[in-house]
């Protein structure tokens, strides 16, 4: 399967988004153990905007796997949305 994930990575790089979260959510329906089937399709969601959606897929592969690359996704999606700019309040 690491060869379907590669080309499954490839569709994200790609713009291909809405097949590659296909693929994922077909792949882990069968296979819910599966770390990396969760980190890409959280990096999916996280290229559509569904903010939500990489979240929990980012958390269901942090489970899986604590120490893969979703602890550091799930870091820099929380620094996104707690970005606060003052100025944009101030005219």
């Amino acid at each position: 399967m690491s060869n379907d994930f590669e080309t499954i990575n490839q569709l994200i790089r790609n713009g291909n988004v809405a097949e590659a979260i296909s693929r994922l959510s077909q792949y882990v329906a069968t296979d819910g153990s599966c770390a990396e089937a969760f980190f890409l399709l959280g990096k999916a969601y996280h290229k559509t905007g569904d903010w939500r959606q990489a979240i929990y897929n980012f958390n269901m592969s942090a489970e899986l796997n604590p120490d893969g690359p979703a602890q550091e996704a799930l870091k820099q999606l929380q620094d996104i949305l707690n970005f606060y700019n003052t100025d944009l309040y101030n005219p």
